[in-house]
């Protein structure tokens, strides 16, 4: 019996290619592209004070660009190449079409689609970071970080945990989707840095309203939609394993929303909208490193938890610790991605199924998660998986405060981190020359927008 025409293998649809998981690794990548632009975009220049509309949005919107730039000349190859030493890839390109068109290192697709995928998880992170930094940090400055961070600290930690040759991933260590390469990095990163480049003006640390709460939902929207390619992507196949993990995404973050609205209510006496937006954060946050590996019942669980442990040290904790104090981190992101990706991650230790974790890495001699282990009689290798887990977090957590600090110091040598104080006086007009709420026909166009008027 022929097969049908359309399945039939050719040089462009070669026997290894599965039609159906390419189009779904495809889908899903752009789902986590648009959660960067123009989710985040949108979602950090609704955010801010009115005056910091546009350099927020802004600085989103280039981290984009550049991180495919690198990822495609030298990075993505660092993360998931030939390996040069135990944690880090060799550097090479990927940009030709006999490598692009082979088979991926995982699943039934090609490697431009793995490419393409990994790239907006590279971007998003980066993004992450500059939630973080916003109100302040010098753009010349943020262009120098962003491809140096990429090259010297993403690039590792990906590497230690999502390459097969990896020093973590041959140890056992479980993120499903990346909760320590993305949401732990990202917020230990950001901190970091916050903590080089200084503060806000006072005044604006004292007073940071958002200018736009219903584009910030907007915005929390393509985050929270966006993140069914996410985690739905992560198996590398459009699998029952990737349904599970879609699922599970939907069900702890909307958990996770409604534990954080209670206990503003409770706490403050009114629902916040902005304090919804954090919980949507924070339990998709927390699922990440688990979304496929866990029943349903247990994201509910991760859900209540995310809701509530970050909502403490952000609203409570954060008033009591002299270092939380002095680091101006703009938009939390030290609560919402580093302490809810740490959370995640410990419980993937704890509440994993064995049998999903079997499905998701292939192997039957690992994964056998503490809850698990404990009723199956076999604690110690309970406790070993912990233990893995908390290696990882000690991992990204070491590597990106040094790596962070050594390329603010570098950076700091070539361009000043933090804008001038007349510059953050006014905000984007001082910088970039426009305003997000100009009124154009007024007459008061500035100078840089004549000429680009001029050019169109």
């Amino acid at each position: 019996m022929s097969l049908p025409a359309n399945l039939v293998p050719d040089e462009a649809s070669p026997e290894w290619l599965n039609k159906g998981d390419n189009a779904w690794q495809l889908t899903a990548a752009t789902l986590v592209g648009l959660q960067s632009i123009p989710g985040l975009v949108i979602l950090y220049g609704a955010m801010v004070k009115k005056k910091w509309a546009v350099n927020s949005a802004f600085m989103a919107l280039y981290a984009f660009a550049a991180v495919l730039v690198c990822w495609v000349g030298w990075a993505y190859r660092m993360a998931f190449g030939d390996k040069m030493v135990f944690f880090w890839g060799k550097p090479a390109v990927a940009l030709d079409e006999k490598y692009l068109l082979d088979r991926a290192f995982l699943g039934y697709f090609g490697t431009a689609s793995m490419v393409y995928f990994q790239f907006v998880f590279a971007a998003i992170t980066l993004i992450l970071i500059a939630g973080a930094l916003l109100g302040r940090m010098n753009f010349r400055a943020w262009i120098l970080f962003v491809p140096l961070w990429l090259t010297f600290s993403y690039t590792i930690g990906a590497y230690s945990i999502w390459c097969p040759d990896g020093w973590l991933a041959k140890l056992g260590v479980i993120d499903f989707a990346g909760g320590f390469v993305i949401h732990l990095a990202s917020g230990v990163a950001g901190f970091t840095a916050a903590y080089w480049v200084g503060p806000r003006e006072s005044k604006d640390r004292e007073n940071f309203p958002p200018n736009n709460i219903l584009v910030a939902l907007a915005g929390a929207g393509l985050l929270w939609m966006g993140w069914t390619g996410f985690n739905g992507g992560a198996p590398y196949a459009a699998s029952n394993l990737a349904a599970l993990a879609v699922l599970n995404t939907h069900v702890c973050t909307a958990t996770s929303l409604l534990t954080w609205l209670t206990l503003d209510m409770f706490y403050f006496g009114k629902p916040s909208v902005v304090g919804a937006i954090q919980g949507i954060t924070t339990g998709l946050v927390c699922i990440t490193p688990a979304a496929g590996l866990v029943q349903t019942w247990a994201a509910i669980l991760m859900g209540l938890i995310s809701g509530s442990i970050p909502w403490y040290t952000m609203m409570v904790l954060h008033k009591k610790i002299k270092l939380l104090q002095y680091v101006d981190d703009t938009l939390a992101i030290i609560h919402t991605h580093a302490i809810a990706g740490s959370i995640g991650g410990i419980l993937a230790g704890v509440i994993s199924v064995p049998k999903l974790c079997r499905l998701f890495y292939a192997v039957s001699d690992k994964y056998i998660t503490l809850a698990y282990g404990l009723r199956m009689g076999q604690a110690s290798a309970g406790f070993h998986q912990l233990l893995i887990q908390l290696i990882g977090i000690v991992f990204i957590i070491i590597l990106n405060v040094v790596m962070t600090s050594l390329i603010c110091w570098i950076i700091g040598l070539i361009v000043p981190l933090r804008l001038p104080e007349e510059e953050l006086e006014i905000g984007d007009d001082a910088v970039h020359g426009e305003e997000a709420y100009a009124l154009w026909g007024d007459g008061k166009k500035t100078e840089n927008a004549k000429a680009n008027s001029e050019q169109v």
